[in-house]
Formats: structure tokens, C-alpha cells, sequence
């Protein structure tokens, strides 16, 4: 396909996902499903957010990777395996997630004595949905190893800066941009229904009444790590899995967000669209600002607990930064 076409059918896939998203969300705060408390969390200023968002970016995003013009079949299969798999054991976590255990060391611990957390119910489901997706996009043994990573990685790495609004969504935004710009032909047609459906819903994000949680973040993440499998060339994708493991690994020891504070260039990016961080109180009105107490989230990031008065508001099963 020329570079026209190309941008053509990117432009075109990007579209469909977006107003797929918008529509879905739309008709979701309409009728939540099992009601808006089921779906109610609070927000790291113990603001009430809603986790409809993540459902309707996953629907735009696979909608749009099904039916969008130019994607090769294995590749369609794979990205579409991918999301789908994600997106329903991110939802599975988001839901029934108690928030007792913190990341991998803490789900995997827990499983070696003998406790099954939703946390582990869906890391291995994420596995074995990268593995089916790798598998469907094809290649050599290495390759499915290789691109089955990407696409557990990639889920569970978007995951971990779901934290504060909008972030997930720009790191997104990002990876998208660079894999498109950067890799196979078809990269840009693969990252625009995942970038399309995301890009719908940040203005949601940043203003603080949705939120991605495990069911939007770790599909949009799996659809990038699966264009990425689709995208580039063996060593650039060896690179890549080495980069997502390493930052994995990190956030186990390492908080993102306090790394992203005292950087000033990341701090003003993500910062970027936000309402402004609250500050002390006025002199003299002897109130501190509310904040709402911390605790552990079951990966390791931190969530508040439900905001006072605030119906079906409680911790955020799944969204998590160190």
C-alpha cells in the first residue's frame, strides 16, 4: 500500500475506533452495567471516577482492529486475540479485585501459598492471551516467544502508569506514534485503532471523571505490545521485550510517579491538559487540603480509599504506579 494509502486507511481505523469508543462510553454511563457503583472508584485526590472508560476504548480499539482496511489477516487475528484477552481479565480484576497484594511478587507469593488472587487469575490469563495472539500472528518458535512477551508486557507495563489522569493514555499516545513512525509499513495502520480509541477518551481522562483501569490499560497495552510483534524486525523487538522487563522489574522497587515529580521535563508532561495539583491551604484558614488516606494496591501502586459520602466508591482494583 503507497504512503498515501497508508495514511488513508490509519486515518480511517483511527476514526472508526474513536467514534466507537465515544459511543460505547456514551451508552455505558446511560446503563451501567450492574449499576454506577459497580463501576465507582476514587481517584488519587478521593475524587469519584467512573472505570466505564476502559470497557468502551477496548471496544473501539478492537472494533476498529477487526474492520479497519490494510491490516494483513494473521495480524488482525493477532491484535484482536490480544485486546479481547486482555481487556476481559483486566475487567475480571477491575471488579473483583480485593487490592491485598502488591505486584507480581505479591500475586505469585501469595499463589505459592496456596491463595489464588485476582491479580494472579489475571496475569496468567494475560500470558495466555499473548501467547494465543503470538501464536495467531505466526513466525518461528523464538518469534512467538518473543512477541507473546510484547504483548504481556505491553498490557501489564500501560497498567502501571495508570495512576494519574491521563498519563496511561499519553505514554500511549506516545508508543503509538513512535511504533508507527518508525516501524513496518503497516505499523501505522496496526497502532491506530488502539491510539484512536484512547485519543477518544483523554479528554474524559484529564478531567477526572473516568479512568482506563486494568480493563482499558491492559488491552490498549497487549494491542500495542501485538503491533509491535507485527512491526519490527527480530533484534528491534528483542530490544524492546528487554526494555518492558526491565521497567517491569523496576516498578517492583521503583515509583514511577516519584521519578516523574522530580523530573522536571516528565513532571510537566504529564501534567500537561491536568487540573493543577492541590495545594496548602490559604494562610491563616487553618485546614490542610484533603487528602484521603493511602493503601497498598494489589501490584504495588497506591490507591485511596473510598471518598467520604461518595456511593460505591472504594479502592481501584487495578490501577496502579508504584
Amino acid at each position: 500500500m503507497s504512503r498515501p494509502g497508508t495514511a488513508v486507511a490509519a486515518g480511517l481505523a483511527a476514526g472508526l475506533a474513536a467514534g466507537t469508543a465515544r459511543a460505547v462510553y456514551a451508552g455505558l454511563r446511560r446503563r451501567p452495567p450492574g449499576g454506577a457503583a459497580t463501576w465507582a472508584r476514587t481517584n488519587h485526590r478521593g475524587e469519584p471516577v467512573t472505570l466505564l472508560e476502559g470497557p468502551a476504548v477496548a471496544a473501539g480499539a478492537l472494533l476498529a482492529s477487526a474492520l479497519a482496511p490494510g491490516l494483513r489477516p494473521r495480524t488482525r487475528a493477532g491484535m484482536v486475540a490480544a485486546g479481547a484477552g486482555a481487556a476481559a481479565f483486566g475487567g475480571y480484576d477491575d471488579l473483583a479485585g480485593g487490592g491485598g497484594r502488591r505486584g507480581f511478587r505479591g500475586h505469585l507469593g501469595a499463589l505459592a501459598g496456596g491463595e489464588v488472587t485476582t491479580g494472579a487469575v489475571k496475569i496468567g490469563g494475560i500470558g495466555a492471551a499473548g501467547l494465543v495472539a503470538a501464536a495467531l500472528a505466526g513466525g518461528r518458535p523464538a518469534d512467538v516467544i518473543i512477541n507473546a512477551g510484547l504483548t504481556a508486557g505491553g498490557a501489564n507495563l500501560l497498567n502501571l502508569f495508570d495512576l494519574r489522569p491521563g498519563r496511561a493514555i499519553k505514554v500511549a499516545l506516545a508508543g503509538g506514534a513512535l511504533l508507527g513512525a518508525t516501524g513496518a509499513p503497516g505499523a501505522a495502520r496496526a497502532v491506530a485503532g488502539p491510539a484512536g480509541a484512547a485519543l477518544a477518551l483523554l479528554g474524559e481522562d484529564l478531567g477526572e471523571r473516568a479512568m482506563l483501569g486494568d480493563a482499558g490499560a491492559n488491552a490498549i497495552g497487549a494491542m500495542l505490545g501485538a503491533a509491535a510483534a507485527a512491526s519490527l524486525p527480530r533484534p528491534a523487538r528483542a530490544a524492546l521485550l528487554a526494555g518492558i522487563i526491565g521497567l517491569t522489574a523496576a516498578s517492583e522497587v521503583v515509583s514511577f510517579s516519584a521519578v516523574i515529580e522530580r523530573t522536571p521535563a516528565l513532571r510537566w508532561l504529564d501534567m500537561l491538559g491536568r487540573r493543577p495539583a492541590a495545594g496548602p491551604a490559604p494562610p491563616g484558614t487553618g485546614q490542610a487540603p484533603a487528602t484521603p488516606p493511602v493503601t497498598p494496591a494489589a501490584d504495588g501502586r497506591h490507591r485511596t480509599t473510598a471518598a467520604p459520602g461518595v456511593q460505591g466508591a472504594g479502592p481501584i482494583p487495578g490501577a496502579v504506579s508504584p
